[in-house]
């Protein structure tokens, strides 16, 4: 089919769909057809018609033709849903995402084009005419054109793969030739910290050495300082106990300093004096507790 586009297979689905539409078609023109005929066997029997008698009978008609034409637009978009139903589903079988354009379907040139084509294939004795009209059956995606689809899957993978076996290999070479001077990193790292080990085991020695006799001289100088410490430590002792014997001399020499005066102080007149006072004192004090008491008593 040049004019469409299509292939011989699916040529051949668009006119068993024709054969099929075409088929509604003309069935729901005959019943339209009945329609009329129903109408003039049973009213248009009498010679005339008043005006009302003819707007009544036209206005049944439009009732009954309107009725008749819906239900036929709305079967045939049902219908064109289901074979759209059925191409999803053998498209979605094999991952695939039809697209549908809405508004080539008012193209008149493309229209016109299928007018044509199917007053030309139908109309053609030479076709075949043993199809199934009233159950047409969409038959699965052409194999041919699967085949070509996985083949092109598959020539795309296998270069993709081709491309990372070359990366591969690439970062393969790449990794032995760093692991090869990685080796000899490591090897003389190696090198390099034996002889910085030979040079520090004889720093340490030297340095033991120095530290050795910085101890010993150390430990002398100490040995001489306890000494020292030792006998200054003995002088400080014996000044301490001298020390204590003076201070316990010169407590005892105060004690009794101090019991002489107290001796002396209470031969004196004035602490007889003082004495005699307190003694007056004491008295009078009785004498007023006793008043005290005898006012208390009254």
């Amino acid at each position: 089919m040049a004019e469409l586009g299509f292939g011989e297979h699916h040529q051949n689905e668009v006119i068993n769909y024709m054969r099929f539409a075409r088929s509604r078609r003309i069935l729901r023109l005959k019943t339209i057809d009945s329609c009329f005929d129903d109408l003039k066997e049973s009213r248009l029997v009498e010679g005339t018609f008043t005006a009302d008698e003819m707007s009544a009978m036209l206005e049944g008609l439009q009732v009954v033709v309107r009725g008749e034409v819906e239900m036929e637009l709305i079967n045939t978009a049902h219908t064109n849903v289901l074979l759209l139903r059925q191409l999803f589903s053998q498209a979605e079988k094999y991952y695939l995402k039809l697209q549908t354009d809405v508004s080539e379907l008012e193209n008149r040139e493309l229209l016109e084009q299928v007018a044509e084509f199917e007053k030309t294939e139908l109309n053609t004795t030479n076709k075949k005419t043993n199809q199934d009209v009233g159950k047409p059956k969409l038959a699965p995606l052409n194999e041919g054109g699967v085949s070509e689809l996985l083949n092109k899957e598959i020539a795309r993978l296998q270069e993709e793969n081709d491309k990372l076996k070359a990366r591969l290999k690439t970062l393969e070479s790449q990794a032995t030739s760093a692991l090869g001077e990685k080796s000899r990193a490591e090897q003389a790292l190696k090198d390099l910290q034996r002889v910085q080990s030979d040079q520090q085991s004889d720093r340490q020695s030297q340095e033991i050495s120095e530290l050795e006799n910085t101890v010993a001289a150390l430990r002398e100088d100490f040995q001489k300082s306890l000494t020292a410490t030792s006998a200054s430590q003995k002088d400080l002792q014996d000044n301490l106990v001298a020390a204590k014997h003076d201070l316990l001399r010169v407590q005892e020499q105060l004690s009794l300093a101090e019991k002489e005066l107290e001796k002396k102080f209470q031969q004196t007149a004035a602490y007889r004096n003082m004495k005699e006072i307190l003694a007056k004192k004491n008295e009078q004090l009785k004498e007023i507790r006793k008043k005290l008491q005898k006012y208390e008593a009254e």
